[in-house]
């Protein structure tokens, strides 16, 4: 299981980061971006899929932090249960209720969802491994004594709540358009609006949701796991042959919450990027200029 578990966390990173500038010249067919996409094949109902791609992650990980593949039979902490508590909660809003809020989703490329489910039947997967795992156990252990844990735990909260409210300004606006009539107006199709979102961080950045995504997930790799190490001597060529080539050897200190951290940021900016670009040309010197893509004052 060891094996598989290594093999797993090495392609889910590696895959991701080669994904990463493809994703500046296609664009998902989901979205605003669903009716201009470079792919285009059978379209389903956005909502219904958009659900049954996100349960893959709560469930894959429920099965495997039960199962506990890596814990070595000996039973759950206070600290892997809060953390365990935490994804679920996520996964809870983003699979269930976040789309049942949604008024209207635009319809989504079959390519979509079952990217999706790949993602997620990995990274729910991984992550439930690694929190019931032996290592986890052992660094969490005495995590209630570290200043650290609860830093990671505020930053979850923090970023959470966030995700949350910026999501509900974007959904107003799609409710207030379909209760006065108007969706035919600034729509990529019939049934959707869109529309320049203000109020909290959409004054600084475009996509201040997924800014706090990151935020969320930076604290929960806090509380979760030691800080990945890296040294020159992991450039060297020796080093890097070993990497690539023994599953076992691949960034062992690169633990699953920090790998959906960095994978969250190379799917997600890319979108965010092109997004950016999407509001300038719609919505032309009506957009204000001062705005940032993601991240206040910086990018």
């Amino acid at each position: 299981m060891q094996l598989l578990y290594d093999a797993c966390r090495k392609w889910f990173t590696i895959g991701s980061l080669a994904v990463f500038p493809v994703t500046f010249l296609v664009n998902a067919p989901f979205g605003r971006f669903a009716e201009n996409a470079t792919i285009n094949t059978v379209r389903l109902d956005g909502v219904r899929s958009w659900i049954v791609m996100e349960i893959v992650s709560p469930i894959c990980f429920a099965y495997s932090y039960y199962k506990s593949p890596l814990g070595l039979k000996a039973g759950f902490t206070v600290q892997q249960h809060v953390l365990a508590g935490l994804f679920l909660i996520h996964y809870l809003n983003r699979a269930i209720l976040s789309p049942l809020r949604t008024p209207s989703r635009s319809k989504s490329d079959i390519v979509v969802p079952l990217l999706g489910i790949t993602f997620n039947l990995l990274n729910g997967s991984l992550m439930g491994v690694y929190l019931s795992s032996h290592t986890a156990r052992i660094f969490l252990s005495n995590a209630f004594s570290k200043p650290i844990f609860y830093v990671g735990i505020f930053l979850w909260v923090i970023g959470f709540a966030g995700n949350i409210v910026h999501d509900e300004i974007l959904l107003n606006i799609r409710r207030k358009a379909k209760n006065k009539g108007k969706a035919s107006s600034h729509s990529s199709k019939p049934g959707e609006y869109y529309a320049i979102p203000y109020g909290l961080l959409y004054e600084y950045v475009s996509f201040p949701n997924y800014f706090c995504e990151w935020v969320e997930w930076f604290g929960f790799a806090l509380a979760a796991s030691p800080f990945p190490t890296v040294t020159l001597a992991s450039f060297s060529l020796q080093s890097l042959s070993t990497n690539f080539s023994s599953a076992s050897q691949f960034a062992p200190t690169l633990t699953p919450p920090w790998i959906f951290l960095i994978v969250e940021f190379v799917l997600m900016f890319p979108r965010a990027y092109k997004g950016h670009l999407w509001y300038r040309q719609k919505f032309a010197e009506s957009f204000p200029q001062e705005r940032k893509i993601v991240v206040p004052f910086l990018l």
